[in-house]
C-alpha cells in the first residue's frame, strides 16, 4: 500500500485539487484509493448537517464508496484553523477518532491519501498541529503550492519543516491555474529544483502527477 500526506504552503493553493487527480489517476488504473481530509473548517449546514466541500470532493474522486466519517472525521463551521473552529463549538479533537477511521479506511486501498486543514503549522490543538498529525499517519509528504509569485520562498519554507520534522518529503507540487504565466512557473520550479533533491512538479492536469502513483 502506498499512502501520502498532502499539505500546503498555505491554504487555498490547490492541495484538493491535487488529492483528487491522484485520486482519479489510481482509480483509473484499477485502485481501490482511500481519499481522506479527517478535519475541514468552513463547512456548510444545507439542511442535514454540516457538508465538507473538500472532504466531499476527494471521497467523489476516490469512487464515492466512503460512508460516514470515512468521508471526514470532523466538520465545523467557522472558517478558521481546527483549534479555534472546534472551540468555538466546544468539539474536542481525538487523536484515537483520528486514528479509528484512517486505519479503517486504509484496510485494503491500494492508495491512501490524507490531505490536511491549511498548512504545515495550522494548529488542530494547543498540543498538536498539522505536522504532528502528519507524524502520527506516517506518510511520505507531497507539499503543494502556488505556481506564481512568492512560491520559491513559500514552497522552500514548508519542505525545510517537513524535513526538519524529520519526516520524508516525497514531492513539492506547483498548482499551475489557468491564469498562471506558464514560463514564469516553470522558471520557478527550476529554481526550486535548484534547492531540493525530489521531485518538484508542475501540475496543470491530473497526468502531470502520474510519477507519484
Amino acid at each position: 500500500m502506498r499512502r501520502y500526506f498532502i499539505t500546503g504552503t498555505d491554504t487555498g493553493v490547490g492541495k484538493t485539487w491535487v488529492t483528487c487527480a491522484l485520486a482519479r489517476l489510481a482509480v483509473a488504473r484499477g485502485q481501490r484509493v482511500f481519499a481522506f481530509k479527517p478535519i475541514e473548517t468552513g463547512c456548510l449546514d444545507h439542511g442535514d448537517g454540516l457538508v465538507g466541500e473538500d472532504q466531499e470532493l476527494l471521497a467523489q474522486a476516490a469512487g464515492d464508496w466512503q460512508q460516514d466519517d470515512l468521508r471526514g472525521v470532523y466538520r465545523f463551521k467557522l472558517p478558521a484553523a481546527p483549534s479555534v473552529a472546534s472551540a468555538a463549538e466546544g468539539v474536542g479533537i481525538s487523536d484515537a477518532a483520528l486514528a479509528d477511521a484512517l486505519a479503517r479506511g486504509s484496510l485494503d486501498a491500494d492508495l491512501v491519501l490524507v490531505e490536511g486543514a491549511g498548512g504545515w503549522r495550522v494548529p488542530i490543538r494547543a498540543d498538536l498541529d498539522m505536522a504532528g498529525y502528519a507524524a502520527n499517519v506516517r506518510a511520505p509528504v507531497v507539499v503543494v503550492g502556488r505556481a506564481g509569485l512568492g512560491t520559491i520562498n513559500h514552497c522552500l519554507l514548508t519542505a525545510e519543516a517537513v524535513m526538519r520534522d524529520g519526516l520524508e518529503l516525497a514531492a513539492l507540487v506547483l498548482s499551475v491555474r489557468p491564469a498562471d504565466d506558464l514560463s514564469f512557473a516553470m522558471s520557478n520550479a527550476e529554481q526550486i529544483r535548484l534547492r531540493l533533491s525530489v521531485p518538484v512538479l508542475l501540475a496543470r492536469e491530473a497526468a502531470d502527477l502520474a510519477a507519484l502513483i
